[in-house]
């Protein structure tokens, strides 16, 4: 199990931010609780489940132990967490190995 974080530096209200996720819910919260992240301000209503952070939070993740990551990467811990956030953990079947993963496959909606 892991923790990603992405680089994706979107700008809003005047500060960078990027996303974290993770293999599981449960692991995504207590990461998040780790440092200093509010259960509030989890985004379980976005296209994916995720927490918010800027880029200076994204750094205290990484010094925590999230794995820097790719966009591929994080759809695919993205999917297993809207999987599980819909009662079914077990579904989809994402593959392990991402580089196998096409563009079209990527899509996540």
């Amino acid at each position: 199990m892991a923790v990603y974080v992405d680089n994706e530096r979107i700008r809003w209200r005047g500060k960078l931010w990027c996303h974290v996720v993770a293999d599981s819910l449960e692991e995504l919260h207590a990461f998040a609780a780790r440092i200093g992240l509010r259960r509030s301000w989890f985004q379980d209503r976005a296209s994916y489940p995720h927490y918010d952070v800027t880029t200076d939070m994204r750094e205290r993740a990484l010094v925590a132990g999230a794995v820097a990551s790719r966009k591929t990467q994080m759809l695919i811990a993205a999917r297993k967490l809207k999987a599980e956030m819909a009662g079914d953990a077990s579904q989809p079947h994402v593959p392990d190995v991402a580089p196998q993963l096409s563009s079209q496959t990527l899509s996540l909606f």
